[in-house]
């Protein structure tokens, strides 16, 4: 009985290493899409080769040949869209993740994921750390606005932050926006901070996982 228990345990613990290896994987990359990240992509595809099909016959008839020739191409050309559009890694170049993958984002990858969000919704983004080694991220539109990211728990700035001022943002010497990223919930205190501060943002888990599904940057709601 014990060495069965022990059989028992020793299988557990391989089950588990083997989910978190499989989870550390996902989050760089480097292994392959489970069944449910691929399922609507392939319903999709079968939907719209049904309905490709469908017109192909009836264009077939009425046009003939070339119709047949113009529908095949257009085929192949939605089909390797939509196969590269829901592929994990290239999905994840083009600013999109799934709330599971934030989630198990390093601070590193959280700035890397926010710049990406940020070059899909228009802005020419760059993840760098600061003086101090904090993640950070600067972009700037294509009207000249400069926004900057930081990744904390609080908005509250830190013992040896300079505080922004709306001088200094009026003198065009600081970002017209600056957009604290947490990836859970922000305190009353946050809030109110930020709004004192005006052009601070607060994205909170809950808009994080919006914005990174593709909601863009300006319609997530403030917090409240």
């Amino acid at each position: 009985m014990t060495q069965w228990r022990q059989r028992h345990e020793k299988r557990d613990a391989r089950r588990s290493r083997r989910r978190e290896a499989i989870r550390a994987l996902r989050a760089q990359g480097r292994y392959g899409p489970a069944l449910h990240e691929v399922l609507p992509a392939l319903v999709l595809v079968a939907l719209v080769v049904c309905g490709i099909v469908a017109g192909l016959a009836v264009a077939y008839r009425v046009l003939g040949t070339f119709a047949l020739v113009a529908g095949l191409a257009l085929l192949a050309v939605i089909t390797a869209a939509v196969v590269r559009h829901n592929r994990p890694l290239a999905r994840r170049r083009l600013g999109y993740y799934t709330p599971e993958e934030i989630a198990d984002l390093d601070a590193e990858g959280l700035a890397l994921a926010v710049s990406r969000m940020l070059r899909r919704d228009g802005w020419r983004a760059l993840a760098r750390p600061d003086a101090q080694g904090q993640a950070r991220v600067r972009a700037r539109d294509r009207l000249g606005r400069r926004l900057e990211v930081a990744f904390r728990p609080v908005a509250e700035p830190l013992p040896d932050e300079e505080t922004p001022t709306r001088s200094a943002r009026s003198a065009g010497s600081g970002p017209h926006l600056r957009l604290v990223v947490h990836r859970g919930t922000f305190s009353r205190r946050d809030v109110q901070w930020a709004r004192r501060q005006g052009g601070v943002q607060l994205i909170d888990g809950s808009r994080l996982r919006r914005w990174a599904q593709g909601t863009p940057l300006h319609r997530l709601p403030e917090v409240p």
